[in-house]
């Protein structure tokens, strides 16, 4: 390297160290983040064309997909793990999560289908196999709610074994309370934290009237992903596209590494007036460019 090179090189190593010191983020286009969509939010569209929808998705700005409704028998809508996962990798997608029916685990304590998801979750390359909810039979009281916290643990030993990860994903029932506690506050209090790792749909935190950021600052660490999903400024019940409604997630988002979340997965259960792709899109673009994940 002669001095002139030498001189250049020195420069711009230095443009590059001012620039990591002023915006860390500048340095990696996702910032140790990745935005991903449940596919939830397209349940109607994707069994008529699931290789159709997942190339959709990609298109829309998502890196990261969140499936739900696996069996053995049917796969991810026809398509066995082993395919789902090509599908994924042939539209530049990954997948570090899924939601699994996990009723026949906590009402009739068997693990036959719970061992077929971490069978599924390892070929797709997963991390977190997530309870979706709890059947309510078995959350009638707090000696139940401490039952289904234990069988939780049980799970994640069995999901550990396999080098995967347990995930627990709310609605606004577990704040319900009953016998002087709540369901939400028995799994926090009784499940590993270093085995059984949160999930918080913020927009059921809220819809429970909680606090996504008193959780934060009360369970640090705990909260894995989240689901953003914005709630309707005149229709609580309704979704809308994110940034578009009434939760403030500029400000729940920035106590992101205090929550200890890495996973940022958009959700909307409803779409009013809109083409469901097009309002996944709006979405992805303010998830990437306002809020930054």
């Amino acid at each position: 390297m002669n001095n002139q090179t030498r001189r250049k090189f020195l420069t711009q190593a230095g443009i590059v160290t001012a620039a990591a010191m002023i915006a860390p983020d500048l340095l990696s286009a996702k910032s140790g983040h990745v935005a991903g969509l449940q596919l939830y939010s397209l349940r109607d569209q994707l069994p008529k064309d699931v290789k159709g929808y997942i190339a959709k998705v990609a298109r829309a700005g998502y890196k990261e997909v969140e499936p739900f409704g696996y069996s053995k028998k049917d796969g991810f809508w026809g398509l066995d793990a082993k395919a789902f996962s090509t599908l994924l990798k042939q539209n530049g997608l990954t997948t570090a999560s899924a939601h699994f029916g996990m009723d026949q685990y906590f009402v009739e304590g068997k693990t036959d289908d719970l061992e077929t998801y971490i069978e599924a979750a390892n070929i797709t390359g997963m991390t977190y196999v997530i309870i979706p909810s709890i059947n309510g039979e078995v959350l009638k009281s707090a000696d139940q709610f401490k039952q289904v916290a234990e069988k939780m643990n049980k799970a994640a030993e069995l999901c550990k074994k396999a080098g995967l990860k347990l995930g627990y994903h709310n609605h606004n029932f577990e704040w319900k309370p009953v016998d002087g506690t709540t369901f939400y506050d028995v799994v926090l209090k009784e499940t590993d934290p270093a085995l059984v790792h949160m999930e918080m749909d913020i927009y059921w935190v809220v819809r429970a009237g909680q606090d996504p950021i008193k959780l934060f600052q009360q369970h640090p660490g705990r909260f894995a992903l989240c689901h953003l999903k914005d709630m309707d400024k005149t229709n609580h019940n309704l979704n809308t596209e994110i940034g578009t409604g009434a939760i403030d997630f500029k400000k729940i988002l920035s106590y992101k590494k205090l929550a200890g979340l890495k996973h940022f997965i958009v959700e909307q259960e409803n779409f009013t007036n809109i083409d469901p792709i097009v309002s996944i899109s709006k979405s992805a673009a303010y998830v990437k460019n306002v809020l930054g994940v």
